[in-house]
């Protein structure tokens, strides 16, 4: 008789299970570095590089679309994101364009805007508003209005629909709407012209062909050969304390290097505990409890704390769905549709089946054990009953 020689797994059949551990450990630490990078990237990267209405934003609310409209009828756009070199970009024929310069000082936004002739401000705020003094907020919508004002380039325009509306200054011209409500204003006071319209939903890239909105930006904007388009940013700023606060100048220096360092300990921890799993093994419970046990010692617990009328209520409760099942009942029949059944069967007043199943709880052992036997003696006689009517089918 020849030994039989134990088959030892082959280096082949190791190696498909090492290949998928070293591939699933590749796309784990992968992930993991994906959003450390990102987490990095939000951390030092300051929000709302391309803002609205910005002429090279390509978003739905930049304004490429009419910046390049501009330049196919020949209009020369220059975009300046520093308004030194915006200010120093303005001569003879030019229009200066700009959003709401929410980021500069009263006396920055005057040097800047002094030597154009022609100004739009394609957004506004309040502070705005009352610093050029040519109006103010004014409340309520206008459906589809055209121009009805004196203003020669408006006259070719059609209609628009405005979300925001102007109440002019004394001596400013309302444009699309009337003294109560205008969603351009357009001042002549000075030498310079200054117009005031708010553009976030006219002249957006999504917006932009909508109604009479692409006349009404080229009539702002195209009335001169050259057009100066700054655009405000923080980063632009002459309002001390305002720079951008990113979530890498709102934490302490020290965050970051930990950050990273307990990312490259979870991966050699996760490497490290990983390679001690194994396959899942399936196991059975030690130990089997019977119902019967269950019963008993929740009956020791019970006793245990005198709880008289606890153990009254789960007698009562069992011997009323077990009459409930004899008596042709639904399990969850009521202690009055049991007691109902009962009489009607036995024969019994049903004010005494009625006490027994529903009345007051005992409250010592005495009555309990009487309240059990009278129990057992009701389902007794039921049980007695129902083979009787069988017996006599």
């Amino acid at each position: 008789m020849t030994a039989q020689t134990p088959s030892v797994p082959s280096t082949a059949e190791h190696r498909p299970r090492k290949t998928k551990a070293i591939v699933g450990w590749l796309i784990v630490v992968t992930l993991v570095l994906i959003v450390a990078f990102v987490a990095l990237r939000v951390s030092v990267s300051p929000p709302g590089a391309r803002g609205a209405l910005d002429p090279e934003g390509r978003d739905d609310a930049g304004a490429l679309a009419l910046a390049e409209i501009l330049r196919d009828r020949g209009v020369d756009v220059d975009v300046e994101r520093s308004r030194t070199a915006a200010r120093a970009a303005i001569g003879d024929d030019t229009t200066l364009v700009m959003a709401n310069p929410y980021t500069l000082t009263d006396d920055a936004l005057e040097t800047l805007m002094e030597p154009a002739d022609r100004i739009v401000f394609l957004s506004a705020g309040t502070h705005l508003l009352s610093a050029l003094d040519i109006g103010e907020n004014a409340s309520g919508t206008l459906p589809a209005v055209s121009a009805e004002c004196d203003v020669a380039e408006f006259a070719r325009v059609g209609t628009i629909r405005a979300d925001r509306l102007f109440s002019p200054t004394s001596g400013v011209v309302p444009c699309f709407g009337d003294a109560n409500g205008a969603a351009v204003l357009v001042d002549d006071r000075t030498d310079d012209r200054r117009i005031v319209v708010e553009g976030s939903r006219l002249f957006g890239n999504a917006s932009l062909a909508e109604n009479g909105n692409a006349a009404l930006a080229l009539a702002l904007l195209g009335q001169t050969d050259h057009v100066v388009w700054y655009v405000p940013s923080f980063a632009d700023s002459d309002i001390e304390g305002e720079s951008i606060d990113t979530l890498g100048t709102l934490t302490p220096p020290w965050v970051t290097p930990v950050i990273l360092l307990l990312l490259l300990t979870g991966i050699a921890a996760a490497v490290w505990r990983g390679q001690r799993f194994g396959p899942l093994v399936a196991e059975t419970l030690p130990v089997t409890v019977r119902a019967s046990e269950t019963m008993h010692g929740r009956a020791r617990l019970t006793a245990r704390a005198a709880d008289s009328a606890h153990a009254a209520e789960a007698l009562r409760d069992g011997a009323q769905r077990r009459l409930a099942r004899r008596l042709g009942l639904a399990a969850h029949a009521g202690a009055d549709e049991v007691a109902d059944a009962a009489s009607d069967r036995l024969r019994i007043p049903r004010g005494t089946l009625q006490a027994l199943l529903a009345g007051p709880l005992p409250t010592d052992d005495t009555a309990l054990i009487d309240l059990a036997r009278r129990l057992d003696d009701l389902e007794a006689a039921v049980e007695s009953s129902t083979h009787s009517a069988r017996h006599d089918e």
